[in-house]
């Protein structure tokens, strides 16, 4: 069982057959597919399920705070199950791939009062952008 599915079974959400397979699909590290990427996945274990009830699950995912809605880019939006773990990404700047880092220090300090013009700053997020060993020819 994926740590989403314990997380999701220790809120008490109900776990219907289409739930669970999105949960199932979302499970592992560096995870971060569009929800078409999801859906299709999804089909392949339960043909059954529609592109609608795979947003809607997204979407409740992301609102519970289980999920993250990641935007790199101006591609479409990915979602990422590793919301309970600080952390940025690294994207390739050719083929969108993205990575979970997890880089030491703290970027909120890293800001200097002088550039923060007033304002009160909860939370920072950091893309390192490059290009991927596949890409890179590396």
């Amino acid at each position: 069982m994926s740590d989403l599915l314990e997380r999701l079974r220790g809120r008490g959400w109900r776990m219907t057959a289409q739930r669970r397979v999105v949960a199932e699909v979302l499970d592992g590290e560096h995870v971060h597919m569009t929800a078409d990427e999801v859906h299709a996945r999804a089909v392949a274990k339960l043909p059954e399920i529609s592109r609608a009830t795979v947003y809607n699950t997204l979407g409740e995912l992301v609102t519970l705070g289980e999920v993250l809605e990641v935007s790199t880019d101006r591609r479409a939006k990915r979602y990422d199950p590793n919301a309970h773990r600080p952390h940025h990404h690294l994207v390739c700047a050719r083929c969108g791939a993205i990575r979970d880092v997890h880089p030491t220090g703290n970027p909120l300090a890293d800001l200097p009062d002088t550039e923060r013009f007033g304002f009160t700053v909860s939370d920072v997020e950091v893309t390192y952008r490059g290009l991927c060993p596949e890409c890179s020819g590396a």
